[in-house]
Formats: structure tokens, C-alpha cells, sequence
């Protein structure tokens, strides 16, 4: 019996706690539920106008690929420039390369500035942001100087990408093309010490080594 009165003596304690707890903090916790309940809310409308927004992106790419297959040019680089400037990673990108693709913008100058735009204001995988890297450098090479083309590849000179060994050609060939031998063989040395390469890429620099050493 005096078990059963002290265990309802300590519910009567703990109701008791519990009530002054909630006298004491009512205005805190109904703030803190209307808080929780209007990020809750906030959250998913994000959630919802950002799967929105992800459709019309998508529609306007589908859109702009029947303007291009119908010849209606400058339609179709309207939209895809449209949508390259709403910051959307894969849609973004998809259009960006639709454009240099099918060489729908030639201006080199308008074209850095789209490739400087997609890697400025998207958040990419590593190896996507360094296909754009490769990519930006690859189109610069025949328009701006040797110190600007080596700043472009220099993030993919001297660490391990899937694009390491088209930087090192690519930059190889870039001097070969000038007849600096010796800067070329450089970069083509490179791309032979490089593990688990591709055999295209291996005979690709050693021949250009082999060419170099006859001149």
C-alpha cells in the first residue's frame, strides 16, 4: 500500500512539474511549434516550386531542340541562353552544350562569358566541373595567349581527373602546333607516367615524342 501511495504521490508531483513547466514556458514552446510548423510549410513549397521549376527548364530545352530541328536558329538560342542563365546545374548545362555542339554561338568572347557564367553559379560534381574546364580551354586555345590558356587548364594539370591526360595533350599540341619542341615534350612526358591510361592516349604522346625527337 505505501508503494501505491509514493507512486501516486510522484504522479501528482510530475503532473505537477509538468503543468508549472508548461505555465512557466507556453508562450516559448508555442513559438517554437508556429517556427517548426512554418518551416515545415516553407521547406515543401521550396521542395514543390523547385520540381517546378526543374520541368520548365526541361520543357524549354525539349522546346528549343524542335526550334533548331525546324532551322528556327534564333529561337532556339534564345531559349537555351534563358536557360543557362537560371543557374540549373543539369538543364543549365545541357543547353550550354547544345550550344557549343551544334556551334550555334561562334563568338568567342560571348561563349567565355557563358562558360565563366556555368562554372561561376552552379554547384557541380567534381568531374562534370572539369569536362567544363577542359571544355573552356579546349575552345580557347586557338583565340587567347599562352599564359591565358595555361591559367584556363592549370586545375587539371596536376591532380587526378578523368581529364588530366586530355589537358596534357591538348596543351602538347598547343605548343607543337608553335614548333616549341621542348615545351611540347614536356607535357607529352607527362601523360606517359600516368597510371591505368588509356592506350589511345599512350600512343597518341609518344608519337608526337617520337616526331619531336626527329625534328
Amino acid at each position: 500500500m505505501n508503494e501505491n501511495l509514493f507512486e501516486a504521490k510522484y504522479d501528482v508531483t510530475k503532473k505537477s512539474k509538468l503543468k508549472r513547466f508548461y505555465e512557466s514556458n507556453k508562450i516559448l514552446i508555442f513559438s517554437s511549434i508556429f517556427v517548426l510548423v512554418i518551416f515545415i510549410g516553407s521547406f515543401n513549397f521550396y521542395l514543390a516550386n523547385k520540381e517546378k521549376k526543374k520541368i520548365l527548364l526541361s520543357e524549354n530545352y525539349v522546346q528549343a531542340k524542335i526550334y533548331l530541328e525546324n532551322g528556327n536558329k534564333n529561337k532556339a538560342i534564345s531559349i537555351l541562353k534563358k536557360v543557362i542563365f537560371a543557374n540549373d546545374s543539369t538543364y543549365s548545362t545541357l543547353c550550354f552544350f547544345l550550344i557549343l555542339n551544334q556551334n550555334l554561338v561562334t563568338d568567342y568572347k560571348e561563349l567565355s562569358i557563358l562558360f565563366d557564367h556555368l562554372l561561376d553559379n552552379n554547384k557541380f560534381e567534381k568531374e562534370i566541373k572539369n569536362l567544363l574546364i577542359y571544355k573552356k580551354a579546349l575552345f580557347n586555345s586557338n583565340f587567347i595567349s599562352e599564359s591565358e590558356l595555361l591559367e584556363d587548364i592549370k586545375p587539371l594539370l596536376n591532380k587526378e581527373t578523368l581529364w588530366r591526360p586530355h589537358a596534357l595533350l591538348l596543351i602538347g599540341d598547343y605548343f607543337l602546333s608553335k614548333k616549341e619542341y621542348i615545351k611540347a615534350k614536356e607535357f607529352y612526358a607527362q601523360i606517359l607516367l600516368i597510371n591505368n591510361l588509356q592506350k589511345d592516349f599512350y600512343d597518341q604522346a609518344r608519337s608526337k615524342l617520337v616526331f619531336i625527337s626527329n625534328e
